[in-house]
């Protein structure tokens, strides 16, 4: 008798162990279950910045940026020039006429965009104390060309008018890929060769904006007539408000070649 009973207690004591063992295989199956499930919902693409990678699965739509008006045209990124980079006599002759002038410039990468480029181009941030900004991408002969007018016209001017002198010019267009407006015509922003001039801010705190001035406004009117006429010794177009629409807030100079060595000065 004694020995049925010692043997029905082994048989429920190994009872006993088996369904711990099985209900410890099973808990683990379960937690090995769920994270393989959350895992397998996570997307295999990058849904940062690189929105053209992802999928567009049923009843989603295509990601697109946050900020379209941001992203549709991303500011051209300027690339220095090469070390090994040649250049001819006349831009060497060129960048020396800019050291004496005083501009603050950095060489950069030719550029090439289709019709549109510069062989040399070079970029300006600075005029002697004078600060450009943001700073000007122009052909070598066209800044230098803008610096001698800057140095020799608008600082005396400013002077003359204000008893000032200027501390910083405020441009709006410089290198530019595009046509002249209602024309088939490549822009002399697409060669480098023309400057946007939106204002002037003098070493006084003075802000002047090139729109056309106030009825009243008799010195700032002075002022605008001067540099605009003075700037037709320099350039070979100068357009700015008053010409038509299209140049209401801006001065535009450029040294486009024309026969006969015709100026546009209006």
């Amino acid at each position: 008798m004694a020995g049925i009973f010692r043997a029905a207690f082994v048989a429920v004591r190994q009872t006993r162990r088996a369904r711990m063992v099985a209900g410890a295989l099973a808990i683990a199956a379960i937690s090995a279950c769920t994270t393989g499930s959350v895992l397998s919902l996570e997307p295999a693409v990058d849904v940062g910045s690189q929105t053209s990678a992802v999928p567009n699965y049923a009843g989603m739509q295509s990601l697109v940026p946050s900020n379209p008006y941001m992203t549709a045209a991303y500011p051209r990124m300027d690339e220095p020039m090469a070390p090994t980079e040649q250049m001819p006599a006349s831009e060497i002759d060129c960048r020396k006429e800019l050291k004496r002038l005083g501009v603050v410039y950095t060489d950069l990468a030719p550029i090439h965009e289709g019709q549109c480029g510069i062989d040399y181009p070079v970029k300006i941030s600075a005029i002697g104390s004078i600060g450009m900004k943001p700073a000007a991408t122009l052909t070598c002969d066209m800044a230098a060309t803008f610096a001698g007018w800057t140095r020799n016209e608008l600082v005396p001017s400013a002077r003359w008018r204000y008893f000032s002198g200027v501390r910083t010019i405020r441009q709006g267009s410089s290198y530019s890929c595009r046509r002249i407006a209602g024309e088939g015509t490549l822009s002399e922003h697409g060669k480098g060769n023309a400057l946007d001039i939106m204002s002037i801010e003098l070493s006084n705190g003075n802000d002047i904006d090139v729109r056309k001035p106030g009825l009243f406004a008799f010195r700032t009117r002075g002022f605008l007539n001067t540099v605009r006429a003075d700037g037709c010794q320099y350039f070979t177009t100068v357009l700015g408000p008053g010409y038509n629409y299209d140049h209401r807030n801006h001065f535009h100079f450029d040294i486009k070649n024309r026969k006969n060595g015709y100026r546009a000065c209006r």
